[in-house]
C-alpha cells in the first residue's frame, strides 16, 4: 500500500489513525513495564499472595465490556444514518464509562476498608502496584471519556454521517483498547500472585 497516494483527506485520515496506533503502542509499553516490575517484585519476601481483589473491580469489568458493545452499536447506527440512535448509544456509553470510574473508586474504598493502603505501615509493594496500575488505567479512561465527549458533541452537531465517521471510529478504537487493557490488567492481577 502506497501511503503517499490518495486525496488530501485520505492521507489526513490515515495519519490520524496511525497517530492513534502509535499512542496505543506507547501506552502498552508503559503498562508492560509496570506489569513486568510487578512480576519481578513478586519474589520479594514482603509480597503478599492472599490479596483478594475488590468485588467492585469485577463489576466495573462487566461495565466496561458492556460499554464497548454500546460504542459498537453507536458506530453501527451512525454508519446506517440513524443519527438519533447513534447519539443515544453514545450517551449510554458515556454513562457506563462514568459508572466504570465510580466502581473503580469503590474498589479502592473496599481495599482501604479491609486495611490495604497505597502507602504507609499497612501497605506493601503488591498493594502499591495494584493501586498504581488501576489508578493509571483510570487516568486513561478519563482521557477516553474526554474523547467520547468530543465524539458526542460532534455527533449532536451533525458532523458524522454514513460517509464521514472517522472521529467515531477513532474514539471507538481507543475505547475498545481501554476495555481490553483493563480485562488484561484485572486477569494479570488476579492470576499473578
Amino acid at each position: 500500500m502506497d501511503l503517499t497516494r490518495g486525496t488530501g483527506k485520505e492521507k489526513n485520515d490515515r495519519a490520524k489513525k496511525m497517530m492513534l496506533w502509535f499512542g496505543i503502542v506507547s501506552l502498552l509499553m508503559g503498562f508492560a513495564g509496570w506489569t513486568s516490575a510487578y512480576i519481578v517484585s513478586s519474589s520479594r519476601e514482603d509480597w503478599i499472595s492472599d490479596l483478594l481483589l475488590p468485588n467492585s473491580f469485577f463489576i466495573s469489568t462487566a461495565i466496561i465490556i458492556s460499554s464497548s458493545f454500546t460504542y459498537i452499536m453507536a458506530k453501527k447506527a451512525i454508519k446506517l444514518g440513524q443519527s438519533k440512535m447513534g447519539t443515544n448509544w453514545l450517551l449510554v456509553t458515556l454513562g457506563l464509562g462514568i459508572a466504570f470510574v465510580v466502581f473503580q473508586f469503590n474498589g479502592f474504598s473496599e481495599m482501604i476498608a479491609t486495611g490495604y493502603y497505597f502507602t504507609g505501615p499497612t501497605s506493601n509493594i503488591k498493594l502499591s502496584y495494584v493501586f498504581l496500575i488501576a489508578m493509571v488505567h483510570i487516568v486513561h479512561v478519563a482521557a477516553g471519556i474526554i474523547s467520547l465527549l468530543v465524539v458526542l458533541y460532534n455527533q449532536i452537531k451533525g458532523k458524522y454521517s454514513p460517509q464521514e465517521y472517522l472521529g467515531v471510529d477513532l474514539g471507538a478504537t481507543f475505547w475498545h483498547f481501554l476495555d481490553l487493557l483493563w480485562v488484561y490488567l484485572l486477569a494479570f492481577m488476579y492470576f499473578v500472585e
